[in-house]
């Protein structure tokens, strides 16, 4: 198994932790990390070979999405989330990958997507409106699949109803600065984004529904055993890698600290049997 990736990061985890801070600071990441993310090809893991990227296996992404967060929580969410994007777009209609890859293929893109908006049919595609939460790196994306439900011509949900992803490029939508204020994390600059009437062509709206059960992979005529999984195996991977590397990370951080650690009366605290309990619990 290739371990390229997370060996490129690692050589720079000091730096990465150190840039951490700053990047609570900023709310969102810092130009550094994100450049150090984008270099070692993190975001590329799971995209096509014929546009850059590495066609790594989702165990290879997973590990190392959980190394980075161990250094750098923020970054590793960030990774997790929007590294899974190649690997969708790595199945979309061959127009929107070259317009997204076709002069940089170390493009981002952004979500989220959960259906916080319209998609109305109209001529050549649908008109989208809605406002959504939690876009996670989107600082540093060009482009963002966004959840939305179709909807009547009157603006009321469809009946069945049925869920979209539609692909915007950023042009096409506003970035609420100030909507990302929370307490942990902040480093993921999840901001949220408003799009009002913005003309989405057909060639960039994905069912939804198809997506996660893995049918537009076979629609698309996918292949490779990567491309033929289902949204609902590969996105929450994304998002499980980091949680478990931000927990190895601070139990990580925890042993540092209490290793030459003494209490009151100059007792080695590594010694003391409650907290080697907790920590084995750990």
């Amino acid at each position: 198994m290739s371990t390229a990736v997370l060996e490129k990061l690692l050589a720079s985890a000091d730096q990465l932790r150190l840039d951490a801070a700053e990047a609570e600071r900023l709310g969102m990441l810092n130009t550094n990390t994100a450049a150090t993310v984008r270099d070692a090809g993190t975001i590329k893991m799971l995209q096509p070979i014929r546009f850059g990227g590495r066609e790594s296996t989702p165990r290879e992404f997973a590990e190392t999405v959980m190394g980075l967060a161990a250094m750098d929580p923020a970054a590793g969410w960030v990774a997790g989330v929007v590294g899974v994007h190649p690997w969708q777009l790595g199945f979309a209609d061959p127009r929107v990958q070259q317009e997204v890859w076709g002069d940089d293929d170390d493009t981002w893109m952004a979500s989220p997507y959960a259906p916080q908006g319209l998609a109305v049919p109209i001529d050549g595609g649908y008109r989208l409106t809605g406002r959504w939460q939690f876009s996670s790196g989107t600082d540093f994306c060009r482009w963002v699949i966004l959840g939305a439900m179709l909807a009547t011509q009157d603006n009321a949900v469809a009946q069945p109803p049925t869920m979209l992803h539609v692909i915007l490029p950023r042009s096409d939508y506003e970035i609420v600065d100030d909507s990302w204020n929370v307490m942990g994390l902040r480093g993921t600059g999840s901001k949220d984004i408003r799009v009002e009437n913005a003309f989405v062509p057909d060639y960039r709206v994905m069912n939804g529904d198809h997506v996660l059960n893995g049918q537009a992979q076979l629609d698309a005529g996918c292949t490779e055993t990567l491309y033929r999984l289902p949204w609902s195996h590969v996105f929450p991977l994304g998002i499980t890698s980091a949680v478990i590397g931000i927990a190895e990370g601070a139990l990580s951080a925890h042993l540092d600290y209490q290793r030459s650690r003494c209490d009151s009366m100059g007792a080695a605290v590594r010694e003391d049997p409650n907290l080697l309990f907790a920590i084995g619990e750990a």
